[in-house]
């Protein structure tokens, strides 16, 4: 259930921050034990994440994330998180 409430709030985060951009793809599945989703924006911001819940009380997500910075660079961020946290990379 955090992770449903993290991904709310990034969603908002985005829709917020880029008032200007339209969606070009979004799509989600939501289910007890696992959830998928995917957005696109067309100020070339994308995100997806997917979910399993591996116990009673435990989820295993992986996802993405991506965007083009102020500075003008393609900044990507590739996660899991489980019971031991969150553990991202970035690439620019």
């Amino acid at each position: 259930m955090k992770f449903a409430i993290v991904l709310v709030a990034c969603l908002l985060a985005f829709t917020y921050a880029n008032e200007d951009a339209e969606i070009v793809k979004s799509e989600s599945e939501v289910n007890v034990e696992d959830f998928k989703y995917a957005l696109e924006l067309t100020n070339h911001i994308k995100a997806f994440q997917e979910g399993h819940l591996q116990d009673k009380d435990n989820w295993v997500v992986k996802g993405e994330y991506e965007f083009v910075s102020k500075e003008g660079k393609h900044v990507k961020v590739t996660y899991t998180a489980d019971d031991h946290g969150y553990h991202p990379t970035v690439e620019q």
